[in-house]
């Protein structure tokens, strides 16, 4: 197996990427393929590493690449002109079977241009939509989409719901996943236009899709554990991930400097320090990874922009786990059959 990683993507590039992969390569068995400027690559890892590329491991490769697609440019614009830019030949690299899976922290919109014109929808789907893990009670939340198509349609959310319904089945094992609509009330009149039409349509046609939808969803009880994956528009789902992950860092924060206040609150902290430990663990968005572009023919994840080495890491690891567990190729198959 291959994994297939622009180095150049991102805000922390190259060294993040860079980073990420010597510390995963460790703890996989895929290949790392760092796709961008040889020479830049070389150097950051010797200068890093005190090391040839070589040396760290041989599962470690580079693939030269020399232009880079940067967050301003417009994403059709670079993907169409930008040809030996990391992301396109890393797209062309997954269509023509050279990887099994591309990562990239690159321009959102870039990549999902790049996936839909050079790698391709599943056969039905109308837009593909960017599936981000979650903490949640005793489990996980999948919030779909969480940043890829900001304008949407009823049918759009209507499939992100089926896509999600086939992904967390035989991803995660959930035989009947609980879908919500993400809503600011429970009432099925609540919303604006978008959010009643995709209820009334995810309602009409659920049944026969196979979807568990339990209707619309507040945002202060999607974490509750009864909810497996949350529908919702790509401007309002990515508010909603950079506010939880804000939340997050703000209680680690908090926490934090609550224990280390004087003395007294150190040493009383000590006998809690396990659940304490395990809430912190549970709150870092690091450990969930990357996002999965559901929809498109290959497997295609968007790590966070932000992305530091640690994140670059857990995302690679969860990268070899969608491949091996065939992720996309069922939901290829089972939602070609449906439609």
């Amino acid at each position: 197996m291959k994994i297939l990683l622009d180095v150049m993507g991102g805000d922390n590039a190259p060294d993040a990427p860079i980073k990420g992969a010597v510390k995963a390569i460790n703890q996989v068995e895929a290949e790392v393929i760092l796709i961008g400027k040889e020479e830049v690559i070389k150097s950051r890892i010797k200068e890093l590493y005190g090391k040839e590329i070589e040396e760290i491991s041989d599962r470690l490769k580079i693939k030269n690449a020399t232009e880079t697609i940067e967050m301003e440019d417009g994403p059709t614009d670079a993907i169409k002109h930008k040809k030996d830019s990391s992301m396109v030949v890393g797209f062309n690299m997954l269509k023509n079977d050279e990887g099994e899976v591309f990562i990239s922290a690159g321009n959102s919109g870039a990549l999902l241009a790049g996936a839909t014109l050079l790698v391709g929808r599943i056969k039905g789907i109308d837009r593909p939509a960017l599936a981000g893990i979650l903490p949640a009670y005793h489990g996980r939340l999948l919030l779909i989409d969480s940043g890829s198509n900001t304008n949407c349609k009823p049918i759009n959310l209507l499939q992100f719901a089926q896509m999600s319904t086939i992904y967390l089945r035989n991803t995660f094992g959930i035989e009947k996943p609980a879908i919500g609509l993400l809503n600011i009330g429970t009432e099925e009149t609540k919303g604006n236009e978008l959010v009643r039409e995709s209820y009334k349509l995810l309602k009409e046609k659920s049944e026969e899709l196979g979807i568990n939808f339990v209707g619309n969803v507040e945002g202060r009880d999607a974490f509750s554990g009864k909810i497996d994956a949350i529908v919702t528009d790509g401007f309002t789902g990515n508010v909603f991930l950079k506010t939880t992950e804000g939340l997050g860092k703000f209680v680690k924060v908090s926490l934090t400097e609550g224990i280390k206040k004087n003395l007294i609150t150190k040493i009383c902290a000590i006998p809690s320090l396990p659940i304490i430990n395990s809430l912190r663990k549970a709150m870092d968005y690091k450990s969930y990874g990357g996002a999965l572009f559901l929809g498109v023919k290959k497997p295609v994840v968007k790590a966070h922009g932000s992305s530091d080495e640690t994140l670059f890491e857990f995302t690679i690891k969860q990268a070899e786990q969608f491949v091996k567990n065939k992720a996309v190729e069922k939901m290829k198959e089972q939602f070609e059959r449906s439609v």
